[in-house]
């Protein structure tokens, strides 16, 4: 009696591991099989314990490797055909039996009698069936995807050859494909052509005689015919409640919210199965990773241009809507049953997700969600590209129906309720993000981890539908919507694998402020609770000046592909600028001297398009709102010297000042080393101050630089040259200290006249002359990536820079404001010049207030690949854990990069271990994909 006891628990509670999963790996009958024995029949019994062997997506992942298959593949492909071809229809078959989906009852039932009695034969699991057949699909199709390359051949015999077959076998005509939708998204003249391209082109032609045979749908087309069908089958994706009769599938959205007002009921025990199916419709869409960059306009995935182009109207509104409501929902607590109440309450507690062990189904499935959501709004291959109108001067892109019905309903949503439903979506999320990030304990609440699907959401949404771009510029929250977008930036601006993100980033803040109603809403204060740490008084226009600074200034050049973006989007709100803090007039004067340092500008090509920026930002506050502007016009005069060297710039006065700056740091640190060395022999017993000692350490590692330094020491240097740079003026003290070499009390030297002006450009010019050769040598160890400045170069872009507008200023009102000074008491000699600022009119002198001109965001092929890397880097790296959907495949839209294991402090290493076992370790060391 006893001795059979392990056996009995064996099975129901797997304490002991299954034995025939345990050997389904190595036995002969097992997975080896499908290598080692040629033209398995399909009727072969050998199939079956595919169906009912495993019992979670882990079996199926852990016993089948991608070895197996890829093994499989190559010395017995056929058999590899009939899996998928078993499997498929498998799946199909189970759609039309009685006994799917398994009720909860006969589960139970099945579990206690393998209990009470191993041996005897259990109630079918037609559930359990339909989940393995999914989970086999989702592992065996990536290693297909690998093998095939390019080439498709192997997909093409399989998944999307058509079988001809008489044409009275297949005269009934599906009645769902023709049933009235659920809702209408106005969608002007093309929902009858929709309708037309719903359905295979072959089925739509009318039968004639001359035809006497007619093909069905490839094996491919009933895939997603079944899939469609589970995600929205009562009793497994949806709850058995709305079910009517006998009809199981029920095409209803998911989630109250856009196109359903009526809410189906709470189906929490139905998200893991939605999960599933969502899965494995993303691996058939990810067939895009396993084609090189190059190709991807002109190798579309078939899988792709399907479901956007084929699948029914009704069908694609259900889904769409469907996975946006979910998604938009997921800032909503669902709390269900006792597991949903301790949720709520851990939710409460601080380090809660160390805590508690175990995924959330409800987070995965909204991650799932907007990866399929995302994917499918950004499919522009082959023909799925969106379509071109209008005159070369003013061309314009948008999507069809016909082209990719996902991108062409969402352009076409247009309610303002459905518009105020996603907005409070995303900023939910994005605030949930704002609260990990504001607490006074490090890492007390996680993450909310689908944060980078929304911002390529939201990217999306703004990109497609004009209707909803105006919306936010006229709600309420959309500077809230900015600032949160520019925090996320600032708090992963110094992980090297979210650059990507911090560039979309950039592209969305550039893409709104190219709106005409951003700039009215700048002028006021930001009033979300943000991190303290981000967080300055001012208004919307402070906080976008103060984070773009920040983000310039903290990333010492390594975020360069942000910085066009950053200053654009300044650039674009500058003409709405008015009243200025110190604090942010100081950053913009500060950013363009950084950017005019010879060791910055000369370092890359594309390095002064940022000084041309900077200057279109201090233009447009000149002509537009010059008075309202005191602080940054009191900034531009103080930093007057550096406007007039630029407008007489050369490349040898670039090369002497980078050599005297590197002269200057090298005497620096040699007067540092003999005074430490002198105070160590003097006063060894003397604690040095730390503050001091740091600073030290600081400058000899950069007078340490060798003198080829990259555009990111370069920008570094640049940005802290000179400390008292960064002070905040006050009443009674300049707003922009001097440079080094100019005594404090005179901030205004004498600018130079106009006969000075051109007797510098004459001498520049003869030393040109005279020490070329010598500059051409030095110019060589200035530039990076092999860019050797040249002075035609720097001719090109210096004649064209936009200085006129602030040397008028500067000549204008220099000599005034030194006359100020020279006549007032230094104590309040600043505030005074404020003032008169203020009161300051210039309109008989500067040019008439141009019509704003914004600069939008352009696409182009190379930042649609770039997106479409960056998505799919994301989904990549998401499921290397648990599952390793992707792992052991050679993905060629992107590099994936392995990092080695580092040496952690014991600390990092008691938090890998929790982490690990809770599966929750985000820092653990993992391949990474590069865009």
């Amino acid at each position: 009696m006893f001795a059979k006891l392990p056996q009995r628990l064996t099975a129901p509670f797997g304490l002991l591991g299954d034995e025939a999963k345990l050997a389904f790996p190595s036995q002969p009958g097992g997975i080896a099989k499908l290598a080692t024995t040629r033209h398995i029949p399909e009727t072969d019994p050998y199939w079956n314990q595919y169906f009912v062997l495993f019992d979670s997506a882990s079996d199926v992942f852990s016993l089948i490797t991608p070895h197996h298959v890829r093994r499989a593949l190559l010395d017995a492909p056929e058999n590899v055909a009939t899996l998928i071809r078993v499997v498929a229809a498998r799946l199909s078959s189970l759609l039309s039996d009685h006994t799917f989906p398994s009720s909860s009852n006969v589960s139970v039932a099945a579990f206690a009698s393998s209990f009470l009695n191993p041996g005897a034969s259990t109630d079918r699991n037609a559930t359990k069936e339909a989940l393995n057949c999914i989970r086999i699909l989702q592992r065996v199709l990536p290693v297909v995807f690998e093998v095939d390359g390019e080439s498709n051949t192997f997909e093409l015999e399989v998944l999307w050859k058509k079988q001809e077959v008489e044409a009275e076998e297949t005269s009934n005509v599906n009645p769902e494909t023709t049933e009235t939708p659920q809702f209408v998204i106005e969608d002007d003249d093309d929902s009858e052509g929709e309708r037309e391209e719903s359905v295979p082109p072959e089925s739509a032609k009318p039968k004639e005689k001359q035809q006497p045979k007619q093909q069905l749908p490839s094996l491919g087309e009933k895939l997603f015919s079944s899939m469609m069908d589970l995600l929205f089958c009562c009793g497994f994706t949806l709850p058995t409640s709305i079910q009517v009769d006998h009809h199981k599938i029920n095409y209803v959205i998911w989630e109250k919210g856009v196109g359903s007002t009526a809410d189906p009921g709470p189906s929490y025990a139905h998200d893991s199965n939605k999960t599933e199916v969502l899965r494995l419709l993303l691996i058939l869409l990810s067939r895009q990773i396993y084609v090189p960059p190059g190709s991807l306009f002109s190798k579309p995935s078939l899988y792709s241009l399907y479901l956007v182009q084929k699948v029914p109207r009704r069908d694609v509104l259900t889904l769409l809507c469907s996975l946006l409501n979910t998604a938009m929902n997921s800032s909503i607590s669902h709390n269900t049953s006792i597991g949903g109440m301790a949720g709520s309450v851990a939710g409460k507690l601080p380090y809660n997700h160390l805590v508690f062990k175990g995924e959330d189904p409800r987070s995965t499935l909204v991650i799932t969600c907007f990866q399929v959501l995302c994917v499918l709004l950004d499919f522009q291959s082959g023909n799925a590209r969106d379509t071109t109108t209008g005159a070369e001067d003013s061309q314009a892109s948008a999507p069809t129906s016909r082209t990719n019905s996902f991108r062409y309903f969402l352009m076409k949503l247009h309610r303002s309720q459905d518009f105020e439903y996603i907005l409070n979506g995303v900023v939910g999320i994005l605030e949930q993000q704002m609260a990990t990030m504001n607490n006074l304990l490090p890492g007390a609440r996680k993450s909310v981890p689908y944060v980078n699907e929304t911002v390529i959401f939201l990217w999306k949404m703004i990109e497609l539908n004009k209707k909803f771009r105006i919306y936010v510029l006229q709600s309420e929250k959309s500077m809230d919507l900015v600032a949160y977008l520019l925090c996320y930036t600032l708090e992963i601006k110094d992980k090297p694998k979210q650059h990507g993100f911090c560039r979309a980033l950039s592209y969305i803040i550039q893409t709104m402020s190219a709106e005409p109603g951003f700039g009215a809403k700048l002028t006021k204060p930001v009033k979300p609770q943000l991190p303290a740490k981000w967080n300055a008084a001012g208004t919307a226009a402070d906080f976008m000046i103060n984070a773009a600074y920040a983000i310039v200034a903290t990333t010492s050049g390594t975020l360069n592909s942000l910085y066009p973006a950053l200053l654009i989007a300044l650039a674009n709100s500058a003409p709405y600028f008015k009243d200025l803090t110190v604090t942010a007039s100081t950053r913009l004067v500060q950013l363009f001297k950084s950017f005019s340092n010879p060791l910055f500008l000369l370092a890359d090509e594309g390095h002064p398009r940022l000084l041309f920026f900077m200057l279109e930002v201090f233009n447009s506050v000149i002509l537009h709102h010059l008075s309202d502007n005191a602080n940054l016009i009191y900034g531009i005069l103080s930093a007057h010297k550096t406007f007039e060297d630029l407008g007489t710039f050369t490349l040898s006065r670039g090369l002497r000042e980078i050599k005297r700056v590197q002269q200057a740091k090298e005497e620096s640190a040699r007067k540092a080393e003999g005074n430490q060395k002198g105070k160590s022999s003097s006063e060894p017993e003397e604690d040095a101050d730390p503050g001091a000692e740091k600073a030290r350490l600081l400058e000899s590692e950069v007078s340490a630089t060798p003198p080829n330094t990259e555009s990111a020491e370069n920008l570094h240097e640049a940005l802290h040259s000179d400390g008292q740079e960064e002070r905040e003026g006050r009443d009674g003290e300049v707003l922009m200290s001097p440079s080094t070499d100019s005594p404090t009390r005179e901030i205004f030297s004498m600018a130079p006249s106009e006969k000075a002006r051109g007797k510098m450009k004459e001498r520049r010019s003869l030393s040109l002359d005279t020490n070329g050769s010598i500059d051409r040598i030095a110019a060589a160890g200035v530039g990076r990536n092999g860019f050797v400045p040249t002075q035609e170069w720097v001719t090109s872009w210096q004649q064209g820079l936009p200085l006129d507008s602030v040397m008028l200023l500067i000549s204008e009102l220099l000599p005034k404001v030194q006359e100020i000074q020279a006549t007032s008491h230094k104590a309040n000699s600043t505030s005074i010049i404020v003032d008169f600022l203020s009161k300051v009119s210039l309109k008989h002198v500067l040019p008439e207030m141009p019509i704003p001109t914004p600069r939008r965001f352009m696409w182009s092929d190379a930042s649609i690949v770039w997106l479409t890397s960056l998505i799919w880097g994301e989904i990549y790296v998401r499921g290397m854990t648990p599952l390793g959907i992707w792992n052991a495949t050679n993905v060629r839209l992107f590099y994936v990069k392995h990092s080695l294991n580092q040496p952690r402090q014991i600390t990092e290493t008691v938090s890998s271990v929790v982490g690990g076992f809770l599966r929750r370790n985000s820092d653990s060391p993992q391949p990474r994909a590069r865009p």
